[in-house]
Parts: structure tokens; C-alpha cells; sequence
């Protein structure tokens, strides 16, 4: 648990750091690097069961997907890139790789794309809002996280019953509601503590609403890591981040909640509630 803490304070500490002094490309670069090693770690727990994906091209295309928001568009969207890999890899299958394992490859190839860099670059994309897309981003990434922190301390003391005992069985149903709590309270705490920094309407209200679904979606998320690693058989993604694991197992939560975020700040920037 030490080591979980110090690892903790010091990624929030850089965070805050490169928002500070780097501003939007500081984030970009700071979201992309996750987004390329946490695709780096997917792809080695498939290689690692034998499924053979396009570890290096996809990390190349996974790097370009996630920078498209801030230096490919409009002349190349993320998608486009996403549909390029489509072509590169339905190409190259046709001479590389097994017989029997082709299909797999093609397959988990194209999931790692979609699944990391595509569902990432949202995360871009919010940053990039005018004025106050670094605190949304911000707001997004403390609010997703704090979801796990309450969830493991209140599953420390409280937990009772399993949620899922098939996929990961320490979680239970107590420590969902503890980190969903936690994350609206932060939430709403936030909305009011960085008001001066955060679009007018973005009410306390409105931000422990907001974190409801961002809460709930986080837990999914990490619950489809968890899929992951079990089928091939292992604790943590890698050593990279002592306490943590690998980054895999830092970034798993932010994967699906970074488009919902991005979906729900538009809609309420385009409704004229935040502004």
C-alpha cells in the first residue's frame, strides 16, 4: 500500500506538472505515451497467448490515432488512421503469420487499436476544448481515478459481497458503491474548488451527476482488464509503476469513460449549459 501511495502522489504530481508548464501539448504528449504503452502491454499479454497481433505497426498507428486530435485534423481524422490500419493489417495477413492464427491476429490486431489509442485520443480530444478543456480533462481523469481509490478502501472495510468472483474476485458490490460515492463527491467538490478554471454552469450538481456514469464506466472498464489478464493468466500488466503494475493497469478505467466524457462535455457545450 506504501509503495501504491508514493507511486500515486508522484503521477499526480506530474500531471499537474505538465498541465502547469506544457498546457495542451504537455497533456497530448503526456495521454499519448499512456496510450502507446498501455497498447505496448495489451499487445504483449496477446503475444503472450499465442495470438500473434501487429505489435509494432499498431503502436505506430496507436501513436498517430492519439495525436490526430491536435496535429493530423482536419486533414487526417483518427478514424481514417483507424481505417488504414484496417487496410495495413488485412494486407499484411495474407503473408504473415500461421495459417491457423490468422484470423486472430487481424482480429486482436485491430481490437488494440480501437480499444486503446481510438477510445484515448477522446481524452485528447476534451483537452483541446477552448479554455477549459485541460480542467475538464483533469476533472475526467481525478473523478475516474478516485472511483478506484474509494472502491478498494471501502471493499477493505466493508466488502461483503463479490461482484464479479469469476473475473476479479477481491471486488465487491460494497466497494462499487463506496467508489461511485467518492467519485461524485469529488465530483461535485471539484466543480466548486476549480469554478475559476472550469466552464460557468459547471455546477457542483452538475458535476456529481456527470460522475454517476463516468463512475460506473470506469468500473466496467477495469473489469475488461481484469478479463484480460485472467485469460492469460497473470496479476498485473507489468512493473512499470511500483504498487500500481503496469500501465495497463493504471490507464484500464479511463478507457471507457474517455469517450463518454467527451460526449457528454460536447453535448453540454453544444446545449449552451456550459459555457
Amino acid at each position: 500500500m506504501l509503495k501504491r501511495t508514493i507511486s500515486t502522489i508522484i503521477l499526480w504530481s506530474l500531471l499537474l506538472l505538465c498541465l502547469r508548464y506544457f498546457r495542451a501539448d504537455g497533456a497530448v504528449w503526456l495521454i499519448t505515451a499512456m496510450s502507446v504503452l498501455t497498447l505496448y502491454e495489451l499487445y504483449s499479454m496477446l503475444g503472450g497467448m499465442a495470438l500473434a497481433p501487429f505489435k509494432w505497426m499498431g503502436l505506430a498507428l496507436g501513436a498517430a490515432i492519439t495525436l490526430a486530435p491536435r496535429y493530423f485534423e482536419p486533414s487526417v481524422s483518427a478514424a481514417e488512421l483507424l481505417a488504414l490500419g484496417v487496410i495495413v493489417f488485412s494486407v499484411r495477413i495474407l503473408g504473415e503469420r500461421k495459417p491457423e492464427n490468422r484470423v486472430e491476429t487481424l482480429c486482436w490486431s485491430l481490437f488494440g487499436l480501437v480499444y486503446v489509442p481510438f477510445m484515448l485520443q477522446f481524452l485528447v480530444r476534451i483537452a483541446l476544448i477552448p479554455k477549459t478543456g485541460l480542467w475538464l480533462a483533469f476533472w475526467l481523469i481525478a473523478v475516474t481515478k478516485l472511483c478506484d481509490t474509494g472502491a478498494l478502501l471501502t471493499g477493505l472495510v466493508a466488502g461483503r459481497h463479490k461482484m464479479a468472483p469469476n473475473i476479479s474476485p477481491k471486488k465487491t458490490w460494497e466497494g462499487l458503491a463506496g467508489g461511485v460515492l467518492t467519485s461524485m463527491a469529488a465530483g461535485a467538490a471539484l466543480a466548486w474548488g476549480c469554478s475559476a478554471f472550469l466552464p460557468a454552469n459547471f455546477t457542483p450538481l452538475t458535476g456529481a451527476v456527470v460522475a454517476l456514469p463516468v463512475a460506473l464506466l470506469g468500473a466496467v472498464s477495469d473489469l475488461v482488464e481484469s478479463i484480460v489478464k485472467r485469460r492469460a493468466d497473470i496479476k498485473d500488466t507489468g512493473n512499470t509503476i511500483p504498487g500500481i503494475g503496469g500501465v495497463f493497469d493504471m490507464s484500464d478505467s479511463l478507457i471507457l469513460t474517455a469517450p463518454v466524457g467527451w460526449m457528454v462535455f460536447h453535448l453540454l457545450q453544444t446545449s449552451g449549459s456550459l459555457r
